[in-house]
């Protein structure tokens, strides 16, 4: 793949980029080119040939692989004790996986078949936030909620409500934490729901904690009919700052592009990355900065050509995009943007075909696209 196949860049330009001190100027007309696209596109466009401006990173590691697992979602959790850990969901060995964060050593395995607590029936989304995970058990319809370090079960909600759960989003409030899942509900044939049943794409619950008890209710619940209507879902993160909320839409004929709605479920008119998907959207991580500055990084799935994009934080402008070396059909992915063991500039994993997890350094991806770090 050439980066200026499908692309008319200036003979100058191109020459010039001969050299390798030309890199971050290529860097900044490879954006304007796609920018320009995204302009004219509409959604259900084509997309762009290619990708502009694509860097290859090497990834640090892999951890060793097991394709019976069938890994889907990540999440990291950093303990008081020095713990630096990486769970990953296990979607046909019903399970969640332990690595080392900085090494992608195996640590331990957790769960077994079932619906008891602490049992899954293909857990898929998994999120922490502060000593708790979530996991969404799509076959159990249902999230489950563990404390760590010893995955003690506390509750199991949403199985009245939940079809068939994907992802989810968690986000502190003062009565306890809101939790956005994603509900890809089918027609009996598998096909996608008209337009009009969409309404119940995302399911909100709010979580409280009363002593040792805990209780969920369902907050609400939505989904656009009209153009933001969710035809295929599975990702979805959200930005407290800024009241977004991101969902990635599969749908790989017609949308392949991430719909934007405020935190209370109504959809914002815009949607990001119309023209740049190629495959699905998938995996979405948020790269914030106090100062309200950041960058979105999105997965474009495949197993010929996986991609991660990157745009910005507020105007969702493309800003570029990045392939491993070996990283290869990415369901889920985590960014840490913190110091860690291994990563003094932060980390971001990502699923690779399946069978087990690659990790990047954050602070070399974005050197490679010549963005800003947080001060």
């Amino acid at each position: 793949m050439t980066l200026t196949q499908g692309f008319a860049r200036p003979a100058a330009v191109a020459l010039l980029c001969l050299l390798s001190a030309c890199e971050q100027r290529q860097v900044a007309v490879d954006r304007a080119l796609v920018q320009h696209e995204l302009e004219q596109d509409e959604p259900g466009d084509a997309p762009l040939p290619l990708f502009a401006g694509l860097r290859t990173i090497q990834e640090r590691w892999l951890s060793e692989r097991d394709e019976a697992d069938n890994v889907d979602s990540l999440a990291t959790w950093h303990g008081p004790n020095g713990e630096h850990w990486l769970l990953a969901t296990a979607k046909e060995t019903d399970r969640l996986l332990v690595y080392d964060a900085g090494t992608g050593k195996p640590l331990r395995k957790f769960g077994a078949a079932g619906s008891g607590p602490g049992q899954f029936d293909r857990p898929n989304g998994i999120s922490v936030v502060d000593d708790l995970v979530f996991v969404v058990e799509r076959d159990n319809h249902r999230v489950q909620l563990l404390h760590l370090p010893d995955f003690e079960p506390l509750l199991r909600f949403g199985a009245e409500d939940l079809i068939k759960p994907y992802g989810l989003w968690v986000r502190p409030n003062v009565d306890g934490y809101r939790v956005y899942v994603t509900d890809n509900y089918e027609n009996p044939d598998e096909s996608v729901p008209p337009p009009d049943q969409l309404d119940r794409r995302v399911k909100r619950y709010q979580l409280s904690r009363d002593g040792e008890a805990w209780t969920a209710s369902l907050d609400m619940q939505f989904g656009d009919t009209g153009r933001g209507a969710l035809l295929i879902v599975e990702s979805i993160w959200g930005d407290e700052a800024s009241g977004q909320l991101l969902i990635a839409d599969e749908e790989q004929y017609r949308q392949r592009n991430i719909k934007v709605y405020d935190l209370d479920g109504r959809y914002s008119g815009h949607n990001i990355g119309g023209g740049v998907f190629r495959d699905q959207p998938e995996g979405i991580a948020l790269y914030a900065c106090e100062d309200g500055s950041g960058y979105w990084f999105a997965t474009d799935q495949s197993k010929q050509h996986n991609v991660f994009h990157l745009f910005d934080r507020n105007s969702h402008e493309y800003l570029g995009s990045f392939e491993g070396a070996v990283t290869l059909n990415t369901d889920g992915v985590w960014l840490d943007h913190g110091p860690q063991p291994g990563f003094p500039q932060g980390a971001f994993y990502a699923v690779h075909n399946d069978g087990n997890v690659a990790a990047f350094d954050l602070g070399e991806i974005l050197s490679a696209l010549d963005l800003k770090r947080c001060d």
